[in-house]
């Protein structure tokens, strides 16, 4: 009996004792915190995600994390099953995604929800702690609103459920977040911590800071695109082979857990499983058919005292014989070096994707971006050769796999540029058009509280030039709306269209306010992440005034070969209804715009290498 089948067997082993909890506590010890499970000291050696859970139970991993309640029930009779548990993560929102923590409304509804989670699971052997949120400080970490409710629901947390402790996470030690938490939050037993670059100096800089409570390290491996490290010429971040992320995986771990026991009680790997943010394979534990990576093996050795029987391959940099870059048709070769340990033979799948032009820094899992194998013109076990389909921004993947359960990953960042052209800077590409006219772009694209949006494009009262112009009104004084400029209209991405603007050099304004003081983000090419996506984005956030003032948005040497979002204007809300006028929107060096090149031809990657999603934010 293997898999499912055996671990549903263990649940249905397990069943007659669900209904009863095993009390979890934090206890101060003479040297510092310790955490105690059913009377016993228990060291937390986790994980990240819930998927291959027996998996990771045979390398070692004692718990998992999550990130909300959905399927709870389900991950902790597997947990249960296997003799794991877990700390159940109850999401609480965002300002990012929208969530207002000055809004009763939503309060109470977000404390109904902690309410029913905890009733519903509080019981559960396999419960550790609950997990109050994640990263929900973000743009408000000192404001004391968010952590007085976050204290009140731990205080909620505490009468429905004395049995097990109460933990919220924060993202990273920045700023005065962790002071605003201990002033605000005395029912808070567990400080849980993402910390990635950052993580090996979390106990210098936690003990500085005056921490008075222990911690939890809950995400850490290689640094995040957000942190910096190399960087390509056109801006794509130079990404660590799977071998190289063991080191941070090993010092951060060792830093923490081993360094600072006294302190720290335990830790979440991140991530047991794979996920799209800033590539397939930034950060995961494993390939989506299971195969371990080297800080899986890594981890497992700190976790049992002994390293794994038969270790991953080990790999090295893609090098490329050239220029990476260069004009739609180049050519580039990539060598690789990967070998097995036990000497045994290994099967490379090479697969080319689009690379995301994102610097996703708050987590959101992205789009899978498109592949292209008819551009790989040669491949075996020593390298490939590429012809870079089109302009845009590409990544060449090496998936090397043993055949007994190891893997290794390497990528390598490739640019098509766009072919040269010119620009006439007496000439202009109108986006608004007068009466009748016909708009390249159409006004379809509404976002956030749309029914707030009122648009008026046919306004007469002090145009700047013609006899119209656009006036916006945002009738709501929170939250955010905002529209975009779409080809074809309505369409969010998944379908051809947009216009080759090559020689255009800048996009060209006027916008005044009502009052003045209205503060508008303006932009163009929103779709970053979509399966047809904008070659190029730029976006200008202005403070308006009374007046009619013009604004541009430098283009040049970008690739606007294809821009299906010609323009766009985004308002959060500013305490009371924004109202504002745009008029003269032009695109500056050409007066006709193209059709764009034709999309390569697409074919989905095997499904062993497409990510498997086992983290998002919600909202």
């Amino acid at each position: 009996m293997t898999g499912w089948r055996w671990l549903g067997a263990l649940v249905l082993i397990a069943a007659p004792t669900l209904a009863q909890p095993v009390p979890v506590q934090v206890e101060r010890t003479a040297t510092g915190w310790q955490l105690l499970r059913g009377g016993e000291p228990y060291r937390v050696l986790g994980l990240g995600g819930e998927s291959q859970l027996e998996v990771a139970a045979r390398l070692g991993a004692n718990s998992i994390r999550t990130w909300g309640v959905e399927g709870l029930g389900a991950k902790l009779d597997v947990a249960h099953a296997l003799g794991m548990t877990v700390t159940a993560g109850i999401w609480l929102g965002h300002v990012a995604h929208g969530f207002d923590w000055h809004e009763e409304a939503a309060l109470e509804r977000q404390r109904a929800a902690v309410r029913a989670a905890i009733e519903q699971y509080r019981d559960h052997p396999a419960l550790l702690a609950w997990g109050l949120g994640n990263e929900m400080e973000m743009g408000q970490a000192e404001e004391p609103v968010v952590w007085q409710e976050i204290q009140r629901l731990a205080q909620l947390a505490h009468v429905l459920d004395p049995h097990h402790p109460t933990m919220t996470v924060i993202a990273e030690l920045g700023g005065a977040k962790l002071a605003a938490l201990q002033a605000h939050c005395p029912s808070i037993d567990i400080v849980g911590i993402n910390s990635y670059a950052g993580a090996p100096s979390v106990p210098r800089r936690y003990a500085e800071q005056g921490g008075d409570r222990p911690y939890l390290l809950t995400e850490f491996g290689p640094p995040g695109v957000w942190e910096g490290g190399p960087r390509t010429p056109w801006d794509a971040p130079e990404e660590l082979t799977s071998a190289e992320k063991v080191a941070w995986y090993e010092r951060s771990y060792r830093a923490n857990v081993l360094d600072n026991a006294d302190t720290c009680l335990g830790s979440y790997a991140f991530l047991w499983g794979t996920k799209q943010e800033a590539s397939a394979t930034w950060f995961g534990l494993l390939l989506p058919d299971g195969a371990r990576l080297a800080a899986t093996d890594a981890l497992s050795e700190f976790w049992t005292g002994r390293p794994v029987d038969d270790p991953v391959p080990t790999i090295e940099p893609l090098v490329a014989e050239g220029p990476r870059e260069g004009e739609p048709g180049h050519e580039v070769r990539v060598r690789l070096v990967a070998s097995d340990p036990a000497g045994g033979p290994l099967q490379v799948d090479w697969l080319l994707s689009g690379d995301p032009a994102t610097g996703n820094a708050g987590g959101a899992t992205e789009a899978t971006p498109p592949t292209y194998p008819r551009s790989i013109l040669a491949a075996d076990e020593t390298g490939a050769t590429v012809r870079l389909p089109a302009a845009g921004r590409y990544r060449l993947f090496a998936f090397v796999r043993n055949g007994r359960g190891g893997a290794a990953t390497a990528n390598l960042a490739l640019h098509g540029v766009p072919r040269a052209v010119t620009t006439d800077p007496t000439k202009a590409l109108p986006v608004l058009a007068e009466g009748a006219a016909p708009q390249l772009w159409a006004p379809t694209g509404y976002m956030g509280t749309t029914e707030a949006i009122a648009m008026d494009p046919a306004w007469t009262d002090r145009p700047h030039e013609g006899a119209t112009c656009l006036r916006v009104a945002y009738e709501s004084g929170e939250g955010w709306g905002g529209v975009v400029w779409q080809h074809p209209a309505n369409d969010w991405g998944q379908q051809a269209g947009g216009w080759d603007l090559s020689g255009a050099s800048a996009l060209r304004f006027w916008a005044r306010g009502e009052r003045g003081g209205e503060v508008v983000t303006f932009s163009f090419g929103t779709l970053r992440d979509t399966p047809v996506r904008d070659t190029a984005h730029g976006e200008l956030q202005v403070t308006l005034t009374p007046e009619w003032t013009q604004y541009t948005i430098d283009v040049a040497g970008a690739d606007l070969s294809r821009i299906k979002s010609g323009f766009a204007w985004v308002v959060a809300g500013q305490g009371r209804p924004v109202v504002f006028f745009v008029d003269g929107v032009e695109w500056v060096g050409l007066d006709q715009a193209g059709a764009p090149p034709p999309l390569p031809e697409l074919t989905p990657a095997r499904a062993a290498q497409l990510p498997l999603v086992v983290y998002d934010e919600p909202g």
